[in-house]
């Protein structure tokens, strides 16, 4: 059976374009070729990281990131196994999703759950690097991804369930360096939640005519034409508690400059997005990758200041 690519994949994407073809619907089903959920998975852990960096040798920041960096991969791609299993008869009701690989029959679902216990395995490996502390940390987020799939079924904010499940990776990154967490790690999960409350509900604004059909609930559908407004309120607070992150934690005052380019990035998001365009809702979501970069910069540069 010939693996048809999903609409929402870029085309000529690198799973198209090299996979062997019995590989290919197993990397489409962990999104490798759609790679930014992991990069939104990823840098709140870089986030954690780079705000307990002043107090830590740079060579163990490193290592780390690239540790998180590679259980980043693994957990997308067990989330989003996880998650296809569970939605997999919505998915086929779905014009965006319908050709996922489960609903699409490319991978049945005794193979999908073998797939996702190896990704978890590998997740499991990288995990064991860190500190204790770390370890039980990353653990405990199992509740929140166990949970998210059936979010959409019971709230109008399933999006701030993912919030809270997609930044766990901020609480671990300063855990990672400092065996705790503190009101300064808090406040940069709190930042991110805020995040991702905008960007899934940008996303989200792609499915709202099929969600309604079939009664799926996401904060898109319950905003409406109010949704510009809220992005404006969400990325404030994703600002205020960022800058309240690094000032409490420490970091140079220089970094509240630093978070200007971020904040610009955000106002062009705002202007930019068109809710009943879905191109345009995925290219705006999409471009979250440059928006967490920017508040990454910002928090790496304050902290080599407030090392120097």
């Amino acid at each position: 059976m010939t693996a048809l690519s999903p609409p929402d994949a870029a085309a000529g994407n690198w799973v198209d374009r090299f996979a062997p073809a019995s590989v290919k619907p197993y990397l489409r089903l962990m999104r490798a070729d759609r790679p930014i959920g992991t990069w939104l998975l990823l840098l709140p852990c870089w986030w954690g990281l780079a705000l307990a960096s002043p107090e830590a040798p740079p060579l163990k920041v490193f290592f780390y990131s690239a540790l998180f960096a590679a259980g980043a991969i693994a957990m997308r791609g067990a989330g989003c196994a996880y998650n296809d299993i569970v939605d997999r008869d919505f998915d086929a009701r779905v014009a965006r999703t319908a050709l996922r690989p489960i609903p699409a029959g490319q991978i049945s679902v005794r193979a999908a759950w073998i797939f996702l216990f190896a990704l978890c395995l590998v997740g499991l490996a990288v995990l064991l690097q860190f500190n204790a502390f770390t370890i039980a940390l990353g653990l405990s987020s199992l509740a929140l991804v166990a949970a998210y799939p059936f979010m959409k079924r019971i709230t109008w904010w399933p999006q701030a369930w993912l919030g809270l499940t997609f930044n766990w990776g901020a609480l671990m990154g300063y855990a990672a360096l400092t065996s705790e967490l503190s009101v300064s790690s808090a406040l940069l999960y709190a930042a991110g939640v805020a995040w991702t409350l905008g960007y899934d509900t940008i996303y989200a604004h792609q499915d709202k005519e099929d969600d309604a059909l079939i009664g799926v609930k996401s904060s898109a559908r319950a905003l409406g034409t109010r949704t510009v407004g809220a992005l404006k309120i969400f990325y404030a607070i994703t600002i205020a508690l960022a800058a309240a992150a690094g000032l409490i934690g420490g970091l140079h005052g220089a970094y509240i400059a630093f978070l200007a380019a971020p904040a610009a990035h955000f106002a062009w998001q705002i202007r930019s997005v068109k809710i009943d365009d879905p191109a345009n809702c995925l290219s705006v979501f999409k471009s979250n990758r440059e928006a967490g970069l920017l508040i990454f910069a910002a928090l790496l540069l304050a902290a080599a200041m407030s090392r120097a």
